[in-house]
């Protein structure tokens, strides 16, 4: 069987990859550090030359002595360009393809108060020409624009007049030892490599940076130096630590204390602790963020507007396809009837979702949502992200544009719908026509840069794995720590129903009170998380308040979706309040940002 190795396709990883290009006996994948970073991740490959930051969110993977990117002086290719002093940069956009890189920037800049904003190369790039701006930009895109801004502020140098160490920027790593005789060929193909420097390089600006700005021995000073990257990051909340494994007491004392965790101590959590026990360490985070003992709900309707979609996902009792005879899109009538029993029963927001209808353009929505912000008043918490990239490939728009002129007509905020399983195994699985990951993510990242805030969710159960539970608890975190703007994360299992093509996995009240207990572990960058009491039943969502959930979510007028697969509960404000009160706590109204509206009770 080949080796499946994926690496960096800048040109500083290309002198540890060049002599493996044309063999027989490897399969190269060239990428992005980022997507490099979930191929290894999402077992896609065997070994991949990836940022170390990703290797230390992983947790297990193992460090191959087969070479590394690094420099001990200016690097040249991982810096800030701005066209203003350092001193006077107020945001900073970070280039998304490597997380060490943008991690060591926020290392090396943490007591400034920046606002970052996630971005491609080409958007960071345009967007540090701005007043106040700068921009993280890495690999082939910082070396073509070199000298082209008024300011550069290499962030190699900078860690070395810190520390007085080597920065490692990649390294080889696996999900487990390599064969010794696949140790020998990268270490072959670093060799060849670095005697082919000369030949790589298409000038003689790369041959100096080749020969000059980048390492690729992984000596002790460069482990020295990698190390103290760990602990720094680490310290900054940044990355979990790197440590030798633990017990499992020690592990679920450090997930209490609100250490960060790795994916592989979030598997191992899921996978070895006791119920008990993780519902002690989630509901001690619980404690420590909300420690007045409150538990907050929203009076708001979720609506169906539409069940007629394109999608086919396998795992949806809901949708029709075009043209079916019970496909539907609500009349304003119907819409209103709706929308004033949300407001007779106070309540602040209405909660807006549907189908991939293609008979449904952007001034669809705009008009409808003019109209329920004119007659009725009600925050508009609206549109998933799948619904969001629909409607910006029916326009050929963009999605910021779609969100910038949904809000103009009067959108609120983002619900976390159709994120199912961050993971596109997963994805191709269950709903194929759906969006990737990386598209939702992306959305929810456009949304966060225009100042919506957005819930996460997860549904689990189907052909998910725990590892793949965690990956995806990983991914919102990641985004989380550059956009702040996920108020809140719900999860539950899949509602199977006779007719859908996927069979049930994982489910249950186990299951879902350790899922939900390591979310809130997992998720410290997360306020909320909300007990999913409509698929679990209330009686779980009581018990659920001890697993690390201050949120009972939405009373229940009506339910669609998941009620399509045969699970239906609807509960009102009053029985919500006595449920809370009856599990030791006091209740709160809120609004969608988690203000509360009225006082506990």
């Amino acid at each position: 069987m080949n080796l499946r190795v994926a690496a960096v396709g800048y040109l500083n990883a290309r002198p540890l990859w060049h002599a493996l290009a044309n063999r027989e006996d490897v399969e190269l994948s060239l990428a992005a550090p980022s997507e490099i970073a979930r191929m290894l991740a999402e077992d896609e490959c065997d070994v991949a030359l990836i940022p170390v930051a990703a290797a230390a969110a992983l947790g297990d993977a193992v460090l191959i002595d087969a070479g590394c990117i690094s420099s001990r002086g200016p690097v040249r290719s991982v810096v800030v360009y701005s066209e203003c002093p350092l001193e006077e940069i107020e945001e900073l956009a970070l280039d998304l393809s490597s997380r060490t890189s943008v991690t060591l920037a926020r290392v090396l800049l943490k007591d400034r108060p920046l606002r970052f904003r996630g971005m491609q190369p080409d958007e960071a790039l345009a967007f540090a020409r701005g007043p106040k701006r700068g921009a993280v930009v890495i690999g082939d895109p910082a070396l073509e624009h070199e000298g082209k801004f008024a300011h550069t502020f290499d962030l190699a140098t900078a860690w070395r007049e810190r520390t007085g160490l080597p920065f490692v920027f990649a390294a080889w790593y696996a999900r487990k030892p390599l064969e010794p005789r696949h140790v020998d060929l990268l270490q072959n193909a670093r060799n060849i490599g670095l005697k082919s420097r000369d030949s790589i390089a298409k000038n003689e600006s790369e041959r100096r940076y080749l020969h000059e700005s980048i390492r690729y021995d992984l000596d002790d000073e460069a482990r020295e130096g990698l190390a103290r990257f760990f602990v720094e990051a680490a310290r900054a909340s940044l990355l979990p630590p790197v440590s030798p494994k633990t017990s499992l007491d020690t592990l679920l004392q450090r997930a209490a204390d609100g250490e960060r965790l790795s994916i592989a101590e979030g598997e191992r959590l899921l996978g070895e602790a006791s119920l008990f026990d993780l519902g002690l360490a989630a509901d001690a985070v619980r404690r420590r963020k909300h420690p007045d003992d409150v538990v907050t709900y929203i009076v708001d309707r979720n609506v169906n507007y539409t069940n007629v979609c394109t999608t086919s996902c396998r795992f949806c009792a809901f949708y029709r396809p075009v043209g079916h005879a019970e496909g539907y899109v609500l009349s304003r009538e119907t819409l209103g009837k709706k929308l004033q029993e949300v407001v007779d029963a106070g309540g602040v927001q209405i909660l807006l979702q549907g189908g991939l209808n293609p008979d449904l353009r952007i001034g669809w929505y705009e008009d409808l949502f003019r109209w329920i912000k004119s007659e009725y008043r009600l925050g508009l918490h609206a549109l998933s992200p799948e619904e969001i990239l629909h409607i910006a490939r029916l326009e050929g728009a963009s999605v910021r544009d779609v969100l910038e002129r949904l809000v103009a007509a009067g959108l609120d905020s983002v619900p976390g719908g159709g994120a199912e399983i961050l993971v596109d195994r997963v994805r191709r699985k269950i709903a194929k026509a759906k969006c990737t990951s990386e598209e939702w993510l992306s959305v929810m990242r456009t949304a966060h840069h225009l100042g919506l805030r957005s819930s996460a969710t997860m549904m689990y159960g189907t052909v998910d794995t725990p590892r793949e539970r965690v990956l995806h608890l990983a991914k919102i975190r990641e985004l989380q720590d550059e956009t702040r703007g996920f108020t809140a994360f719900f999860c539950w299992d899949f509602q199977h129903e006779t007719g859908v093509r996927v069979d049930a996995g994982d489910g249950g009240t186990n299951i879902y009170l350790r899922t939900q207990a390591l979310a809130r572990l997992m998720l410290d960058n997360v306020d909320h998380v909300g007990a999913s009491w409509v698929t679990q039943g209330p009686d779980v969502g009581q018990v659920a308040l001890r697993f690390g959930a201050d949120d009972f979510g939405s009373v229940m007028f009506e339910e669609n979706v998941v009620s399509s697969a045969g699970t239906t509960y609807c509960i009102d404000a009053a029985e919500i309040e006595r449920r809370i009160r009856a599990s030791g706590f006091r209740s709160v109204r809120r609004n969608v940002k988690y203000e509360w509206l009225t006082p506990p009770s």
